[in-house]
C-alpha cells in the first residue's frame, strides 16, 4: 500500500535531498560524514521531515532500524517487546541498531516515558535511538538529557521563502512525473496555506490528481460533511450528534478534530474561537492514548456543545 503514496514514493533517500534550513541540513550532512551516529531528540511540527531525516541518517550509514510509531504503539508491553526483540541481536552490517521513534510525545510521561530511558541506557552497547516529537515540552527532561536535542524551526521569513521554493520545484517534479498537469499559482497557493507541513501539500496533490489534473478546486475546503455536525451542536442534539459521530466512524479521528478546525470559522461566536480550539486540541491530544476513540470524540463534541456559543 505505501508504495502507492506520494509521501513514500517520493520521500528523500539521503540527506542531500531532504528540504531544510541550510544549518540544519548541514549539521545532519555531519553527522553522516562522521560515521557516528548519537541518541537524538528531533522536535518540530508536522511535515517537516522529521522520520525522513531519521530514516536517511540510517540509509546513508547503512544501519539497521526499526520505525515505531508512539501515537500507535505506544503501551509500555508493546514498546518493550518491539525494542528488545530488535535491539537484542547484533546487526548484521556491524554497526549500531536504531530504534526511530515517532511521535514520542504521545507516550505517556509517567510511564511509557521513563520506561524508554531505561530502554535507551540497557540497550546502549549496540542500539541508538531517534525520538520525534511535535512538542518538546512534552517529552520528559530525563530523555532530553540522554539526547542531542534538534529543532526543525522553519519559521524565519528567509527559510520559509527559500524552502517554500524547494518544494514547489520538488512538487512540479512528482507531478510532471506522475503526468499531472497543473496551474503553478495553485500550486504555490497550496504550499503558502500549509506551509509548513509539506507531508499535507504531498497528500493534497495527491488526492485531487485523481483525474489526471490539479486545479483552484483543491484549494476549497469541503465543509459539507460538518454542517449536520454544527446544527447538532447549536441545538445541544445529544442523541443527533453521537449518531454523526457513529456514521462517520469511518474517518481518522485526527482527520476529525482537523475538520472542525478547518470550517469552524464564521460557525461560533468571537469569543468562543479560543474555548473550541483548547478543547480540540485537548481531545487531539488524549487521542493517542484512549481505547475507544469514538467514546473519545464524543466527550469532546459534548464539552464543545456545553460551552461554545454557535451562530
Amino acid at each position: 500500500m505505501n508504495e502507492f503514496l506520494w509521501v513514500e514514493k517520493y520521500r528523500p533517500q539521503t540527506i542531500a535531498d531532504t528540504i531544510l534550513p541550510k544549518e540544519l541540513k548541514q549539521t545532519f550532512q555531519n553527522i553522516v560524514e562522521s560515521g557516528e551516529i548519537p541518541n537524538m531528540l528531533f522536535t518540530g511540527t508536522a511535515g517537516l521531515g522529521k522520520t525522513t531525516v531519521a530514516r536517511a541518517i540510517c540509509n546513508e550509514l547503512g544501519l539497521d532500524y526499526i520505525v515505531i510509531n508512539g501515537s500507535e504503539e505506544g503501551n509500555i508491553d508493546t514498546l518493550r517487546g518491539k525494542i528488545k526483540q530488535f535491539a537484542s541481536s547484533v546487526s548484521l552490517s556491524g554497526g549500531y541498531k536504531v530504534v526511530i521513534l515517532d511521535e514520542a510525545d504521545y507516550l505517556n510521561p509517567q510511564s511509557t516515558q521513563p520506561a524508554l530511558r531505561g530502554f535507551i541506557e540497557e540497550f546502549s552497547d549496540n542500539c541508538r535511538f531517534i525520538l520525534t516529537c511535535n512538542f518538546k515540552n512534552r517529552v520528559i527532561e530525563p530523555l532530553h538529557s540522554r539526547t542531542g536535542v534538534y529543532e526543525f524551526n522553519v519559521s524565519s521569513g528567509k527559510d520559509r521563502a527559500v524552502l517554500a521554493e524547494s518544494f514547489m520545484k520538488r512538487c512540479d517534479t512528482i507531478l510532471q512525473g506522475e503526468g499531472i498537469t497543473y496551474n503553478p499559482k495553485v500550486l504555490a497557493e497550496l504550499i503558502t496555506k500549509h506551509y509548513p507541513d509539506f507531508r499535507r501539500v504531498l497528500n493534497e496533490l495527491q488526492r485531487a490528481s485523481i483525474g489526471g489534473s490539479i486545479n483552484s478546486d483543491i484549494l476549497v475546503v469541503d465543509n459539507s460533511q460538518y454542517s449536520d455536525l454544527y446544527s447538532h451542536l447549536k441545538n445541544k442534539d445529544f442523541k443527533k450528534m453521537r449518531q454523526w459521530v457513529v456514521n462517520n466512524i469511518d474517518l481518522e479521528p485526527a482527520s476529525v478534530f482537523r475538520g472542525i478546525y478547518d470550517t469552524i470559522d464564521g460557525k461560533v461566536e468571537p469569543e468562543s474561537i479560543p474555548q473550541i480550539i483548547l478543547i480540540l486540541a485537548d481531545y487531539q491530544y488524549k487521542n493517542a492514548f484512549v481505547a475507544d476513540h469514538e467514546l473519545n470524540l464524543v466527550a469532546c463534541l459534548t464539552e464543545v456543545m456545553a460551552n461554545v456559543q454557535f451562530k
